[in-house]
Order: C-alpha cells, then structure tokens, then sequence
C-alpha cells in the first residue's frame, strides 16, 4: 500500500514539475499560460488541428467518401487554383500542365510543330500566319489555307485549341494534313517534319512608298531582343524615313527583355522601380553602349490589350521623349510576377512587386464596383479608335486606321504639338 502512495506521489511530483515546466517560459515572459497546449497533450482530441492537417483530412475524406469518383490530381489542382485566388489578384494564378505548356511557348519563344499559327474556321482551322523558314512554309502550307483534317481524322467542328494538339509531337516525326485552298477545287495533301520552331515576336517590314519602317512586336520573350535588333538593323541599313512599333495585342511578357530593348534608345537611364511588399524600392536600369544610331522619329502603336512589358517599353520611351504613343489606353498592368516552375510542370505565378515608370507614374489599372474599366493604362499622344463601319485589316495602311495615322506623323503632318506639350516636361525627367 504504500508503495502505491509513494508512486502515486511520485508521477503527481513528475506532472507537476513538467507542468510548471511548461508554463513557465509564458510566465516569465508575462504572456498568459498555453493551457491549451497542455491540454492538447494530455488529451489529443482537444488538439486544435493546424491548416495544413485540416486541410489533409479533408482531402483524404473527399476521395474517400464522395459521391462521385474525383482523381487526385483534379482534387490537388482545385485547391491550388483556390488557394492563390484567395490572393484577389487576378495576376496570382496556378496553371496546370495543360495551360502551362502556353504560358512557356510566349516567354521561352519555341515549340516543336510546323510554325504557323491557326485560327477558327468551320471547317477546320484557318492559317492566320506561316513563320519564315518554317516546316509549314517548306511544305508548302500558305496563309488563307483551312486544314480540314490531321492524321486522317477530320477537324471540322473541332476546337482550334484540340488541332493544334493534334499537330504538334515529337521533334522529327511526320504530320499529314490535307488543306482546302481558295484557288484549288480538291483538297491538298502535305506531309511536314515537326521541327523546333522558334517564333517570331519580333518582325520587321519597310512600308512603301512612305518608306517608314514597321516592326511588329508580338510579345516579350527570350528571343525577342535578337529579333528586335535584327530588324532594326536591317531598316536602319534601309534608311528608313521613321519607325513605327505595334505592340497592339502584346500582352508583355520578360521585364528582363523590354529594359534590354529600351536601351537601344536610352543608355544607362532608370526603366522602372520596383516596390516589394514591406521592402525598399529597387531601381533597374537600362544597359551600357547597346544605343541605336536611330536618328528618326518612332511612333508606338498600343491598344487595351498592350499590357505589362509592352506598357513598360512603350511608357519610358514616351517619357523620354524617344516616341509619340498612337491608339487606344493601354490595359494598366503595373505589377511584377514571379513564376516558379512546379515539379508536375504545372506553374505559380505570383505577385511581387509594383512597378512605376522613370517619373514615378503608377499605370495600375483601376475598376469601379461592377468591375469595369475606370482609368489606368498609358495615354496615348493621339487617341485613334478604330471605326467598326469600315473594314480594318492590321498592318495595312490603307485599312489600318491607326496605323495610317502613326504613318501621318512620321510623314511630319503631325507630331509637332505633342513635341511642344512635352517640352517642358524634360528637366523633370533628366
């Protein structure tokens, strides 16, 4: 008996000393005791379980017991979706697999497939585009061709998105089509190698007679700047009366390549300034001796779908006086993105920082309560808004309204008052 008293003693000693042991760094530090915390071990039911643990048995309770069979992976991609738009950022976003192997084609710029781009057609998919020196192009494959069928399956009805997948595969491997051309009464059957296709987001072209060089730029990718310079070069050997940039529908892409571009114009000045949040503004700057002998005037193009790097490249060019901006408000992104590669090739873009252009401009697009557009973006020097009455057809001067007015610019029948307006602006911005 009384070896049973002195054990009972013994473990009351022992729970005693571990409790006041487990109170004593809250006390000490004058914070009321964790009770809950030793609550917890003594008995686990208690335990408040943490996010990560609640998240987990719910997830194992899903694919356990509902009413339908749910894969795992469709489960794990709809509470990563969740999770980052719990963000409220519309440039916070998870990608699966699928819509990643798109968001790595326009910022690596290559692919494997034949080097044209598709657009819908009943029938098929229509060719928009055929790249130079493409697998398409040495086929045969030309613009205005409708691809009714892949591999010997008909693609009429299908999503242009589904032909595509269809087209491309393995680097080597054949692809038959069979094209309905508007000049042929049967279809045409070609046989094209998938190859490595590098695309083109920068093009060059001399618009005659005005002689005014055109580059398009499509997007902001790792190959864009070498583009970039080779068709500048090419109009500058040309002697081009004046440049003009589209950047109408570029959706931006690398900050990395838009600064490198800008310094073809303006050597070692501020681009943009980065904010991080809680953290000190950081400054980048553009490079050291890669200025263009461009002793012409340059008119951009943009539109509300020009956004991110396009608003970057276009926005410091137009505060340093490098360019006049023609067409419509530009979208307002003025946010950083960081993107982590994930191990089942899926990718995280999240938020980083705010960017502001050389004179402290915040562009952020700006919404009102039903979420429609309220200001931000880059003002253009000369607002141009194409007239849906008449027919447009982009890159052509005649049927292109927008671009015949940078041509007018150029061609010194304007651009004097916007020169004028700027003038006083320039010591601010030195």
């Amino acid at each position: 008996m009384k070896f049973l008293l002195r054990l009972v003693a013994l473990f009351l000693f022992v729970g005693v000393v571990f409790a006041v042991g487990f109170v004593s760094r809250d006390v000490w530090a004058s914070r009321p005791p964790a009770v809950q915390g030793l609550r917890s071990l003594v008995d686990p039911s208690s335990r408040t379980q943490s996010p990560t643990e609640l998240f987990q048995q719910q997830y194992d309770k899903i694919l356990a017991n509902a009413s339908v069979s749910v894969g795992r992976q469709k489960v794990k991609y709809a509470a990563m979706s969740g999770m980052f738009g719990a963000v409220g950022d519309p440039h916070t976003n998870f990608l699966e697999p699928a819509d990643s192997d798109t968001f790595r084609l326009e910022t690596n710029g290559n692919f494997v497939g034949i080097g044209a781009r598709l657009g819908t057609d009943p029938a098929g998919a229509k060719v928009a585009v055929v790249f130079k020196g493409a697998p398409a192009e040495k086929a045969g494959v030309k613009v205005g061709d409708t691809i009714i069928e892949v591999d010997g399956k008909s693609a009429a009805g299908m999503d242009t998105d589904d032909i595509v997948k269809m087209i491309r595969g393995p680097e080597g491997s054949m692809v038959h089509i069979k094209v309905l051309r508007s000049n042929e009464a049967a279809p045409i059957g070609l046989t094209i190698r998938r190859a490595v296709v590098i695309v083109p987001s920068a093009e060059g072209r001399m618009l005659e007679p005005d002689h005014v060089g055109l580059i398009t730029i499509a997007s902001f990718a790792q190959p864009t700047v070498e583009q970039f310079d080779q068709a500048l070069d090419q109009l500058i050997a040309q002697k081009a009366d004046g440049f003009i940039f589209d950047l109408r529908g570029n959706p931006g892409g690398l900050l990395d390549s838009a600064v490198e571009m800008i310094g073809r114009f303006v050597e070692n000045k501020q681009a943009v300034r980065t904010k991080r949040r809680g953290g000190t503004p950081e400054t980048i700057y553009t490079p050291f001796n890669k200025v263009k002998p461009i002793k012409t005037p340059v008119v951009i193009l943009i539109n509300s779908d020009s956004a991110s790097a396009a608003e970057i490249f276009s926005g410091v060019l137009q505060e340093y006086h490098k360019a006049v901006l023609v067409g419509e408000h530009s979208y307002g992104k003025s946010s950083v993105q960081n993107v982590k590669n994930l191990v089942d090739s899926s990718i995280a873009k999240i938020t980083i920082a705010k960017y502001y252009l050389p004179s402290g401009r915040d562009i952020g697009r700006k919404l009102d309560e039903d979420g429609e557009y309220q200001s931000g973006g880059l003002k253009p020097d000369y607002e141009v808004v194409p007239s849906y009455e008449e027919e447009t057809v982009p890159g052509d001067p005649i049927k292109d309204k927008q671009l015949r007015k940078a041509i007018e610019i150029l061609k010194g029948k304007a651009g004097v008052q916007v020169q004028a307006r700027r003038k006083s602006q320039e010591t601010r911005l030195a």
